[in-house]
């Protein structure tokens, strides 16, 4: 096998190694089908067993019962930003939005093309450099739903819990912190997550759906846009994302195999403790970007002391085999993604190289 390098890609991000390996042992025939899952039929009963599987799965690890429907769709969680609203804004209704980071923006925005939007709070002016409390959210009792957006992967933030919001549906984009440590789910309404930071490959998304919300699904709306469509094939209405829903069912299996997500949250809480303790140890060469109480646990934003240092530190950290490093071109800095498949040994060479580097480079 060709060397492989610490990823610390923000999405498409690093995938576990005993998925990757179980693909490629797979790949040419699958189950002794003689043929790869890229060509069979998603109506044949191997892939029906893939996509049953990595739905009871998602169930099974979220905690959460049969009222939830599993749906795994395309277009990623852009497309969700106009499938919510078209779903569950109804006419002379308000839903309400969270803004906190270019994501939170998006959805907020594409939410307006389809009816009443009340952003309740907005960090924008402070360069999103934090989430609200639950307590700053106060959701009108009348609101069509409330969305916001767990973590910000561009500017390092993420919510450590959420408000209760009575009635009124609590939906979620969970793209970048899906399944990272342990939440209440039953919390929200809906959750939608794109695969490729923490459960899979790019080009499959991953929708839970409570069922009292989903029978609120208007039947005047596209069909490939209303959720009802595919929760009632169990996404098979039309050719899914076969692929992508084989290695979400993979990465899935490979977290019950960890030890489910307390041992999940267990070694992410030590990766991200071991990279914060390195930029609170020596804040004036490793300085966060974000408030202490909203710092994400998923992707960790900093900046050195000139952005000649900078450069310099991203380019011989991917000599050194560490890749994934550059800060979004919006923010710059640099940027650590602790996805779950991004081991605790990867991130303490980061840390040792953090160290090194520091030392043969004073500012």
């Amino acid at each position: 096998m060709a060397k492989r390098v610490f990823n610390f890609n923000p999405g498409p991000s690093a995938l576990p190694l005993e998925v990757l390996r179980q693909i490629q042992e797979e790949f040419l025939d699958y189950k002794g089908t003689g043929m790869s899952i890229l060509e069979m039929s998603h109506r044949s009963k191997e892939f029906e067993e893939v996509n049953n599987r990595a739905m009871a799965l998602v169930r099974e690890i979220a905690g959460l019962g049969n009222n939830y429907k599993v749906i795994f769709v395309g277009g990623g969680a852009s497309m969700q930003f106009s499938m919510v609203p078209m779903n569950f804004l109804a006419a002379g209704k308000t839903a309400c939005y969270a803004d906190t980071g270019e994501w939170a923006h998006k959805a907020a925005k594409e939410a307006k093309r389809v009816g009443n939007v009340n952003v309740l709070y907005s960090s924008e002016t402070a360069k999103y450099d934090h989430v609200p409390t639950p307590a700053q959210l106060k959701v009108p009792g009348d609101a069509a739903y409330l969305h916001v957006t767990s973590n910000n992967t561009i500017y390092g933030t993420e919510y450590d819990s959420f408000p209760d919001t009575g009635s009124v549906p609590l939906v979620c984009d969970m793209s970048s912190d899906m399944f990272g440590r342990t939440r209440d789910f039953s919390k929200f309404s809906l959750i939608y997550a794109g695969a490729q930071k923490n459960l899979g490959p790019a080009g499959v998304t991953m929708v839970i759906v409570r069922d009292d919300l989903l029978a609120k699904c208007p039947d005047n709306i596209p069909t490939m846009l209303n959720y009802k469509t595919h929760a009632e094939k169990d996404s098979l209405y039309n050719t899914p994302p076969a692929f992508g829903i084989y290695v979400v069912k993979l990465v899935l299996e490979w977290i019950q195999a960890q030890g489910g997500l307390k041992k999940i949250e267990e070694v992410n809480r030590t990766k991200k403790d071991i990279i914060y303790g390195m930029m609170d140890n020596n804040p004036g060469y490793y300085k966060g970007t974000v408030q202490k109480p909203s710092r994400s646990w998923m992707n960790l934003t900093l900046r050195m002391p000139s952005e000649d240092l900078e450069a310099k530190f991203i380019s011989e950290a991917k000599k050194a085999g560490f890749v994934g490093l550059k800060g979004h071109r919006s923010t710059g800095g640099v940027r650590v993604s602790l996805y779950n498949a991004v081991s605790l040994e990867a991130t303490q060479k980061l840390a040792e190289f953090m160290t090194s580097f520091m030392k043969a480079n004073p500012k």
